[in-house]
């Protein structure tokens, strides 16, 4: 791989920190949803993006309903226990209730490092069997794959589901996010799976990257693009499952959807 310039940074702290002061990721991403777990601080941001950028209120849709697609596809070829990384909040359509719809004894272990975001899924899951949430630093894999509550309820000896949408773009380089997902794919039995839908530093033009760049300045909420190279390189030791990384809408549709922002590359990879 060729050396590339360094991607630009937000000043103060690491991005997949919990924020209870201005705007955190998950309340902007809860925003964008129609949700209303979010501050007038993550609404301020949301909506200079929505006014910058016409791509930003399709992108957490985006995201979502691949996250819908690829557990879908996991589940018809007979996975039935998942790990979302880095979930944020509860919307529609969460995991859990992806899986119970299929298999009622389905295992799901939601992850997060935002303790609002693990309360919210605590207190919905309370009554579920077969599925928790926990707290947890995509960063330090170790401190998730070995927690009581993760080993509780998942069989690393079998296959698993792995999902990381919207999270490693919160995760700065010189964190080594390729580490953390390593991590998970040594982690995981052969048949394993694991979904990721990430920024693509070429799906922006050069007057919407300048714009981006002060936008993260300000708020200093980091969203990492990255480009497609290392991007693909998350799955290396899997195989990439067709049609390969692709613009979000474009991985399995199964209905008509909005031309594809291209701000977003979504691949699943499964583990030989």
């Amino acid at each position: 791989m060729t050396d590339r310039p360094p991607l630009p940074r937000a000043p103060g702290r690491a991005p997949s920190d919990a924020r209870l002061e201005g705007p955190a990721a998950s309340r902007i991403y809860d925003f964008s949803l129609g949700g209303k777990d979010n501050y007038g601080a993550d609404r301020e941001v949301a909506m200079e993006a929505f006014g910058s950028f016409p791509a930003a209120r399709h992108l957490p849709r985006e995201n979502r309903k691949f996250m819908r697609r690829a557990l879908r596809s996991m589940l018809a070829a007979g996975l039935r226990q998942f790990i979302d990384v880095g979930c944020g909040l509860p919307g529609k359509g969460n995991v859990h209730e992806v899986v119970h719809g299929t298999d009622p004894d389905g295992r799901v272990v939601y992850v997060d490092i935002d303790p609002v975001c693990v309360v919210h899924y605590q207190a919905l899951l309370h009554a579920v069997p077969g599925a928790t949430a926990v707290r947890g630093d995509v960063r330090r894999p170790a401190g998730i794959l070995g927690a009581p509550e993760v080993t509780a309820l998942i069989d690393f000896g079998r296959p698993i589901g792995v999902l990381m949408t919207a999270v490693l773009d919160l995760v700065l380089d010189e964190d080594d996010p390729h580490a953390s997902v390593a991590a998970f794919r040594d982690a995981m039995a052969p048949g394993s799976h694991l979904a990721i839908c990430d920024f693509a530093e070429e799906g922006l033009t050069p007057e919407e990257r300048a714009v981006r760049d002060r936008m993260i300045a300000e708020n200093g909420v980091v969203v990492t693009f990255r480009p497609r190279a290392r991007l693909e390189a998350f799955f290396d030791g899997l195989e990439l499952l067709e049609p390969g990384l692709v613009p979000a809408p474009e991985w399995r549709p199964d209905r008509p959807h909005e031309p594809a922002t291209g701000w977003l590359l979504a691949g699943v990879g499964r583990k030989p």
